[in-house]
């Protein structure tokens, strides 16, 4: 997606209705971590840290990694003021750029898959991050007809990505339909999934 409409949002992304599918979010990827307090984390298309913020004392650390600096402005103003030790953030887009040589133990992407192109090339860079054995974590929508957008798909369906994960090589797949919500995805209803895999 247009990096240039993230860096205008960044000021005024955390509305009230995001914080509160921020908040359902959150809740569902706190029950998929489980005991995580000696993993790292990567939450990649983290935007101002809205979820990944709020997990920062189940894990080791996060690395929130974001192609809009003024996001990351954002999360930085909020890892300072929240006195948050564990967390940094990194610029960088794996879409157009190499894949930065970084490691970690689980991988977040919530709610920023519709915004890739190339779904297949994203999960396989996110593969090679990934130590072995470690975790996929996947927030977004589920597939969705009245979704028409050029910038963004229209939400998954879980066949579908399952077998794109599991091309990549990834195993353990799982998958299920966490939250209907009114008017949260472009406007229209919506349900979102969560996903999880081991590489």
């Amino acid at each position: 997606m247009d990096n240039n409409v993230f860096e205008e949002m960044a000021k005024r992304y955390d509305t009230e209705e995001r914080m509160e599918l921020a908040k359902v979010i959150v809740k569902e990827v706190k029950s998929e971590l489980g005991d995580s307090k000696l993993k790292s984390l990567i939450d990649y298309g983290s935007g101002t840290g809205l979820v990944s913020l709020e997990l920062s004392d189940l894990v080791d650390s996060i690395l929130l990694v974001d192609s809009s600096k003024q996001m990351l402005e954002v999360a930085k103003a909020k890892i300072s003021n929240k006195g948050i030790t564990n967390s940094k953030v990194l610029y960088s887009d794996f879409t157009t750029q190499e894949t930065p040589e970084l490691k970690a133990d689980i991988v977040l992407m919530s709610l920023v898959l519709l915004h890739i192109p190339d779904t297949d090339k994203i999960l396989q860079q996110l593969f090679a991050i990934l130590n072995n054995d470690g975790k996929l974590i996947i927030v977004d929508f589920d597939k969705n007809d009245k979704i028409h957008h050029p910038k963004v798909h229209n939400g998954f369906s879980h066949d579908e990505l399952k077998r794109k994960l599991s091309e990549v090589g990834f195993k353990y797949i799982k998958m299920k339909t966490f939250h209907h919500g009114k008017r949260i995805f472009i406007n229209q209803d919506a349900s979102m999934f969560i996903s999880s895999c081991i590489k």
